[in-house]
């Protein structure tokens, strides 16, 4: 019988020793966890999931794990990185919305912040206290002081990159200056106290050896680890090594419609998404490939080509981790977790920072984008084509924002081998680690304080074979983001998103027969529209979410139309 939300079916009777690690997942040692987060990185990119970058690494995880195709996180990075760490929703954990984009309904209000909150319990804490070694190295993006940063948090040893994002070469910082000259510097901090990042060749890499180092400093010693590589690629500015651009440069010429159709076919094949499924279009303001200037395309291929490079990258470095975990005898006693943190980036970046600072500063010219002094995000045309086969992408609920690319890899998985399509949250994670090391979950109350229990259900008793099932089928799951809001429940999905991106008013699907999004039921269907409403309504006062319709058009930031007019420079 599947757990009920918020459960953490391990006993206290059953809480593991530090060293031999006699708990539930069966007597032997704990299992180690290595967590791996991609940044923007969209639904079809990898291999796996039907795409044509090289991704052979995770494609390997993939075959000899389990592949989630219905895993859900929120619409942006800092409230997927809340729930991950808390097991709740984002509105309970402090990130209803992202700290940078509060309007004014929101500032001043409970549950949000910008930053994980003191009132809940992020599940590394809790591995600690229970004898985990705990590490993490990349971007943190859940608070900027030291008692908001990893150490604080629960992690004995770590290298943060605190904000959004960052240069990948160098300490460049995302965002301009108070008087818009010149760059700033992405702030770090190592074990809790700022440092200058070193000369490095690229941060994917440099993430990868610090986890690598972490282990390594204690591997003697016996005690199981969690790891938690939070990889910023490929999170703008797409920049890439040079030899991996090169591999790329002539694989995007072919456009986006010619892309994303291969992609759809391969996803048909593997039995990704239903044989009989209609893939969403992308908004009718958009050019498709063919009414663009021979410009437009030559950037738009060098763009692509930069993100493939990042997303190459990225699966060498997890290949590199996994090398590793086998060359200290670790790789099968370790439980391995790889999502994105939201749907593909395909808004204007020139929304969040200005157009004239970004002329001014960088060096965009078509042979140098990619590099050191660049600084490019890909756009809507290339976030439909990561996306696909679903509607819209980062920003909006639409399965397009929301479904992540999940891989769970562990020899001893009674599902290996199998593509998965149960639905199931990054809020599942926190129970589903915590269960897999014998550890409890304190409830209400923790250290003195008053906390909020984890909502996330643990998908431990699935994955080891004692459940058929990871939700029952009358689960509820709720999202709310930027004014944007969406409640499933079975094979129904009751979605708000305005206008032009959406109707402006509620719409309804049935994902078993159109996960594309492309047919909206709710006039047909009134009375389960109504039910659902209901469900949103329950979701909505539970967790404290503040929902106003005028919200989501007042942010510039997912409502741009500009790009196209900008790839002229």
């Amino acid at each position: 019988m599947a757990a009920t939300a918020g459960a953490v079916l391990a006993c206290p009777s059953m809480a593991a020793d530090v060293r031999t690690g006699a708990g539930p997942s069966g007597g032997g040692n704990r299992p180690n966890i290595l967590l791996i987060l991609a940044d923007d990185l969209g639904y079809s990119d990898i291999g796996a999931f039907g795409g044509e970058i090289q991704t052979p690494n995770l494609d390997a995880l993939a075959r000899s794990g389990l592949q989630l195709t219905n895993f859900h996180v929120s619409p942006a990075c800092s409230p997927t990185r809340a729930m991950l760490m808390a097991g709740t929703d984002n509105h309970v954990a402090g990130l209803g919305t992202m700290a940078e984009l509060p309007t004014p309904e929101q500032k001043g209000k409970a549950g949000y912040e910008g930053t994980l909150g003191t009132n809940v319990v992020p599940f590394p804490e809790l591995l600690r206290d229970a004898g985990y070694h705990t590490y993490m190295a990349g971007k943190w993006h859940l608070g900027m002081t030291e008692e908001l940063s990893p150490p604080a948090r629960g992690f004995d040893q770590s290298y943060a990159m605190l904000q959004g994002g960052a240069g990948f070469f160098d300490q460049t910082g995302n965002a301009p200056p108070p008087d818009g000259k010149g760059t700033t510097k992405a702030r770090y901090r190592e074990n809790g106290k700022p440092v200058e990042l070193p000369k490095i060749d690229y941060t994917t890499n440099f993430y990868t050896d610090k986890i690598i180092e972490y282990i390594g400093s204690n591997k003697a010693d016996g005690k199981p680890f969690f790891a938690y590589a939070a990889y910023t690629a490929p999170h703008f500015p797409l920049q890439a090594p040079d030899h991996l651009i090169e591999k790329y440069k002539d694989t995007y010429k072919a456009g986006y419609e010619a892309i994303r159709n291969e992609r759809f076919k391969r996803m048909q094949a593997a039995g990704l998404i239903p044989a009989n499924m209609t893939p969403s279009e992308p908004p009718a303001l958009w050019p498709k490939w063919e009414q663009l200037s021979q410009q437009q395309k030559d950037v738009e291929a060098r763009r692509m080509a930069v993100y493939a490079a990042m997303v190459d990258s990225l699966d060498q470095n997890i290949g590199r981790l996994v090398s590793y975990l086998k060359e200290i005898g670790e790789f099968d006693n370790t439980i391995i977790v790889f999502l994105s943190d939201n749907g593909a980036e395909g808004n204007d970046i020139l929304d969040l920072v200005p157009a004239a600072w970004v002329e001014e500063t960088f060096d965009n010219s078509l042979d140098n984008i990619g590099r050191p002094g660049s600084y490019v995000g890909y756009g809507p045309g290339w976030g439909h084509v990561s996306a696909a086969p679903f509607r819209l992408f980062k920003a909006f609920p639409t399965e397009g924002g929301v479904r992540s690319p999940t891989i769970i890899s562990y020899p001893k998985l009674a599902h290996r081998g199998k593509i998965d399509g149960q639905i199931a949250s990054v809020m599942d994670l926190a129970p589903t680690f915590l269960e897999a090391a014998g550890v409890k979950h304190p409830g209400h109350s923790h250290k003195g304080r008053t906390v909020h229990p984890m909502q996330g259900t643990s998908l431990w008793p699935y994955l080891n074979g004692r459940s058929d099932r990871a939700h029952p089928t009358d689960y509820a799951l709720g999202m709310e983001l930027f004014g944007r809001a969406s409640i499933k429940k079975g094979d129904w999905k009751l979605v708000w998103v305005n206008q032009p991106w959406g109707t402006g008013g509620w719409e309804l699907f049935n994902l078993a027969d159109d996960p594309g999004e492309t047919r909206n039921l709710v006039d047909a269907q009134p009375e389960k529209a109504k039910e659902m409403m209901a469900s949103w309504d329950e979701y909505r006062e539970k967790n404290g979410v503040i929902f106003d319709e005028k919200i989501a058009g007042q942010l510039q930031y997912s409502n741009g139309t500009r790009y196209y007019q900008e790839l002229e420079w």
